[in-house]
């Protein structure tokens, strides 16, 4: 006697019934253990400033930034004035204030950082190349209205570049500068307290170049609330000077400094003292300020790219930490060699690469944002789903070029809901820092949602 499955389903059935459900698994994105594609939405903000990169430089931290149920938006406009807008989360409509503050967009160093604070204050910085702190903050929580120029500290703030805000989770904010200029500059750090509404020095010089060199360094505050810092040493203005990647991390706000293994630093660190976690030579194209980024379990990737001695061609690289050990993963799809000197700001044929990473049963996955203009410059993204078995497929999220774009986005809501907002223009960048004469471009966040 057939059995019950077999008079139900019949041979030819059987057949059809296992394509239907293979069609099913396919549209889910999961057929052979794929993932979905990214899903991207791209919401419109305004016209901004396109003639140099100044908008988008990578060590903006940051350009978008949600509190609550808004997201904060910062950029130069034609004429050179700060923009602050607000949105809705899940609405594309912005709310835009040209505020009383100018910027010298002609330096592309001279970006805008922002945040909010666990009051909902937002807190601006802007302008700055080795000149003197400009800094305001919101005259009421959720408010565009800034006060006037204020200090901080009032210590150590006429020579200030590279300002960058980060969130603690109890909503107190931290700021860190450099403190001099590019080959002989230190690394200070202010936290901002909620209660008292006023910054304090937590060191003044965390990482000492000694007069011979300064660090470029990239920071992540994890959802824990420790401080992850990562850098490269440079020994002159030269760009070619670049050599080696450092790290240390502080588990109460900056007080205390640590190596990955647990052992204390003294401070300041110095290039005797710091932490080498990949040696990479001088003349290797290693480039400056790209990416920190660390999970819930607090163990620190850092992205950037060089070229290995005995090959021509920069590679996106990663450079990760599992609790036991540091290890390096090449992305090898590059195909195009080019060389890094001189001074100032470069225009180059790739973007330094943002990174972001998660979890999935058991498996941690890896994206690497970048540009590349072998890809035609446009937003483009390299995924490896494991990276115990690494295997890279690079895909585009922009139909059109972005010109001289690089990545940086919110890094507070990726943190709360897996979400990816990148701050998106088309600009162009020339060598030094050279103008290029093109209009005002759209500013837009582009949403990606990955499948995971």
């Amino acid at each position: 006697m057939k059995s019950f499955i077999t008079l139900l389903f019949p041979p030819y059935a059987k057949r059809i019934l296992l394509l239907f459900i293979l069609c099913l698994i396919a549209s889910a994105g999961i057929v052979y253990g794929q993932k979905t594609e990214p899903e991207v939405t791209i919401i419109p903000v305004g016209k901004g400033w396109a003639s140099n990169s100044v908008n988008t430089v990578i060590f903006r931290r940051n350009a978008l930034v949600t509190h609550g149920n808004y997201q904060y938006i910062a950029f130069y406009d034609s004429t050179r004035h700060v923009v602050l807008g607000k949105r809705k989360l899940k609405s594309k409509k912005w709310e835009l204030v040209q505020t009383i503050f100018k910027g010298n967009a002609y330096d592309a160093h001279n970006c805008i950082s922002i945040m909010v604070d666990g009051e909902g204050y937002l807190h601006l910085s802007w302008d700055h190349h080795d000149n003197q702190l400009r800094y305001a903050k919101s005259i009421t929580p959720g408010s565009l209205t800034m006060t006037y120029k204020l200090p901080m500290t009032g210590v150590l703030e006429d020579k200030v570049s590279y300002p960058q805000f980060y969130r603690f989770p109890d909503g107190n904010l931290l700021f860190s500068y450099r403190n001099g200029a590019s080959g002989r500059g230190n690394l200070v750090i202010n936290k901002y307290f909620t209660a008292s509404k006023k910054w304090q020095q937590i060191t003044p010089n965390l990482i000492d170049g000694e007069g011979k060199r300064n660090a470029y360094s990239q920071t992540y505050v994890d959802p824990k609330g420790t401080i992850h810092i990562s850098w490269v040493w440079r020994e002159s203005p030269n760009v070619a000077s670049n050599h080696d990647m450092c790290y240390a991390r502080s588990r109460d706000s900056g007080i205390t400094w640590e190596k990955s293994t647990g052992e204390r630093y003294q401070l300041p660190i110095n290039a005797a003292s710091a932490e080498y976690v990949m040696q990479i030579p001088q003349n290797s194209e290693l480039i400056n300020q790209t990416s920190m980024f660390a999970g819930a379990d607090g163990y620190p990737f850092i992205a950037s790219y060089w070229r290995d001695q005995n090959e021509k061609v920069p590679q996106f690289r990663v450079i990760y930490y599992d609790g036991n050990k540091w290890s390096h993963l090449n992305t090898n799809f590059r195909k195009t060699p080019f060389s890094l000197s001189g001074g100032g700001t470069k225009r180059i044929p790739i973007s330094r690469p943002y990174l972001v990473s998660w979890k999935d049963k058991g498996q941690t996955s890896v994206a690497v944002i970048f540009r590349d203009e072998e890809r035609g410059s446009k937003v483009s993204v390299a995924i490896c789903q494991n990276i115990n078995s690494p295997a890279w497929e690079v895909k585009d999220l922009s139909a059109e070029s972005v010109g001289s774009w690089e990545p940086t986005y919110d890094t507070e809501l990726w943190k709360h809901k897996g979400i990816l907002d990148l701050f998106v223009q088309k600009v162009e960048q020339t060598d030094a820092e050279g103008m290029s004469v093109i209009p005002a471009q759209e500013v837009q966040v582009m949403e990606v949602k990955f499948g995971r």
